[in-house]
Parts: structure tokens; C-alpha cells; sequence
């Protein structure tokens, strides 16, 4: 199933494009907080995804191999939407992701959490830190507290140019 697009998307560009991180070289900064959500929350894959028009770019991924992916079939552009966090506790049982090519094939995503990141600017989401597990999980309050520090540490990022 295809995401849908934000209601703003014209102007949601506009920020993304505004805030010049897209096709960016590689930020340690970045990257510790990606690598500190796989060792905390003890999850295999964590992203930090900026969505234009046609993709997710991956300003920060551990435990993928890839720099990018499609839009259409990308988690992150559900939880793009969301006003709080997106979890998606077991992907094969959600009709939405149940046939996506990322749970069916590698990386094998059975668990997803994002948190739309905002441009300040406009309020606009322009990104997505998310985490992705290969088997069905359940996250607790605490994991959940965990999940909008580290957010929040990339939105302080991607907003302080």
C-alpha cells in the first residue's frame, strides 16, 4: 500500500529543499545518535530519513547497507504523518505493510517506530527517526521516552544550520 502524501506536501518540500541536508556527506553527530538508539532500544536497524519527492534519503543508517529508498513502499513516509509516534509492532499483521517489499524481503522489517522529525521554521516534517527490528516487539513507556530523546536530538541537528 502506497503512503499518502502530507496535506502541506508542496510546502513540506520547500522546507526539506530549505534546509540543504539533502545528499549531505556523511555527520557523526548523526550517526552517534542512530547507533546509540540500535544499542539502547536493542534493535538491528535505526535511520535517520529525510522524504522528498521520490525517496527516503538516509542522512544516518545502521544495520543497512543502502543510502536510500522508495517513497512509496518507505515506512518512514507513513510515519511522516503522524502527530505522535507511528509503531507498527508486527508489520505482516498490519494490512498497510503486510505485502511491502521490505517485510517480505531483506531487510525482513517485522517492527517499526518513528517520530516525524520538524522543520522549526515552517512545523513541517521534513524527516523521520525511526528504529526497525526483524521480529515483532512491543515497546514500554520508558522504550517509547527513549525514542523521543533521541528524536529530538536530530531534530536540534538538523535544525541548527
Amino acid at each position: 500500500m502506497i503512503s499518502p502524501l502530507h496535506e502541506k506536501e508542496k510546502e513540506r518540500l520547500e522546507a526539506v529543499h530549505r534546509l540543504d541536508i539533502l545528499n549531505t556527506k556523511p555527520d557523526s553527530r548523526y550517526d552517534a545518535v542512530t547507533l546509540e538508539a540500535t544499542e539502547r532500544l536493542q534493535v538491528p536497524i535505526s535511520t535517520v530519513s529525510i522524504i522528498d519527492e521520490k525517496r527516503e534519503w538516509y542522512k544516518s543508517c545502521q544495520g543497512l547497507d543502502a543510502k536510500e529508498g522508495s517513497r512509496e513502499v518507505a515506512f518512514c513516509s507513513w510515519a511522516l504523518l503522524a502527530k505522535d509516534v507511528f509503531i507498527v509492532e508486527d508489520t505482516k499483521e498490519d494490512e498497510r505493510f503486510k505485502n511491502n517489499p521490505y517485510v517480505i524481503g531483506a531487510p525482513f522489517v517485522r517492527f517499526y517506530a518513528g517520530i516525524a522529525i520538524l522543520d522549526v521554521v515552517s512545523g513541517l516534517p521534513v524527516g523521520v527517526f525511526c528504529i526497525k527490528d526483524i521480529k515483532p516487539r512491543k515497546l514500554s513507556i520508558d522504550e517509547i521516552g527513549i525514542l523521543f530523546e533521541l528524536a529530538q536530538k536530530v531534530g536540534v541537528l538538523i535544525n541548527s544550520k
